[in-house]
């Protein structure tokens, strides 16, 4: 197979692969409806285990906000989602009355003539000073009575935008989303040759436990070579202290599950898709075979069994780290 054939085949691979998304993006867009009035609509998105919509609209838009919410639901699959929509009252021609409180002002006035009269003052007030007295002029917009044309036509003007701006949301959540997909791929192949590092250091540890077998068993062969039937007794009791020291030593078995998860792992990154939940699981396992890990290197060589302690540590430190970049996948 040439060179050329197998970069095809990669990219194809690459390209065939679902994106990966994070939760967090951030998207608005303004216009307008047929008769001019001006909104905002805004999605932004974070972390959530769940799909949590949160829609934030003007009254009397429930035909709206059903749609809204199926298509959202369409394009985001996790996360809380915030979809506001925000009316612009500016632009519209709302009539509005100023009002003159009669009576305030009269007391005002009242108040004012007898505090001159009692200390004296020949002046007059000021009328400016006195309409901006609290609640001497009151101005009111008309109220807004619900009109359903007026839903109706910003219905069909949100919805018309709403597509493009879920794309452009998914847009900044899939660029989030691959650099999430790098680190952890990353982080991947540092536990590879963690993993592969124990491996090595795993014969000598082998060795070391095997060697201290042989001085327990010479021990006990020793202990009871006084007695006639020992041969039986002391079989049963190597036999035991074999099996026992074999169990507690060996971490073979960790480190091909150890490989198996990391291979998934990185196979599922390649897939694409829905991962955060999936690859959140897969961590727990690796964690588990970490823990496993640990508790065997005890025993042996001290400084093998030192080194696979600090190994072990570095690979659980690892996976914490991914796992807190797995929570910000969809």
């Amino acid at each position: 197979m040439s060179k050329q054939q197998t970069k095809t085949e990669e990219a194809a691979r690459v390209n065939a692969a679902k994106p990966i998304y994070s939760m967090t993006g951030y998207a608005t867009a303004q216009s307008t409806t047929e008769d001019g009035v001006a909104f905002t609509l805004t999605m932004k998105s974070v972390n959530h285990r769940f799909l949590d919509l949160n829609l934030r609209l003007p009254g009397d838009c429930d035909a709206l906000e059903v749609a809204l919410r199926r298509l959202t639901k369409e394009r985001v699959r996790r996360g809380h989602v915030d979809v506001t929509v925000h009316v612009d009252r500016r632009a519209r021609d709302q009539a509005q009355t100023v009002q003159l409180n009669h009576e305030l002002l009269a007391a005002h006035l009242q108040v004012f003539h007898e505090a001159a009269k009692l200390h004296h003052f020949n002046v007059e007030p000021d009328l400016n000073e006195l309409l901006r007295m609290p609640g001497v002029l009151t101005a009111e917009a008309g109220a807004a009575t619900p009109d359903p044309a007026t839903a109706a036509a910003l219905e069909s003007a949100v919805m018309a935008i709403a597509p493009a701006l879920l794309d452009r949301l998914n847009q900044v959540r899939g660029v989030e989303g691959e650099a999430l997909a790098a680190e952890l791929r990353a982080a991947m192949l540092r536990l590879r040759a963690l993993a592969e590092e124990c491996a090595q250091l795993r014969v000598g540890a082998r060795d070391a436990h095997f060697e201290r077998l042989r001085t327990r068993i010479a021990e006990l062969m020793k202990a009871d070579a006084t007695a006639e039937a020992a041969g039986q007794v002391t079989d049963q009791r190597m036999l035991a202290e074999a099996a026992l020291l074999i169990e507690r030593s060996d971490i073979e078995e960790e480190l091909v599950r150890l490989r198996a998860h990391i291979e998934s792992f990185l196979q599922m990154l390649d897939d694409g898709g829905e991962l955060g939940k999936r690859l959140d699981f897969l961590l727990q396992e690796l964690n588990r075979e970490a823990n496993t890990m640990l508790s065997k290197t005890t025993g042996g060589d001290p400084g093998i069994g030192l080194r696979l302690t600090a190994l072990g540590l570095e690979v659980k430190t690892e996976i914490e780290r991914a796992r807190e970049q797995v929570q910000n996948l969809e």
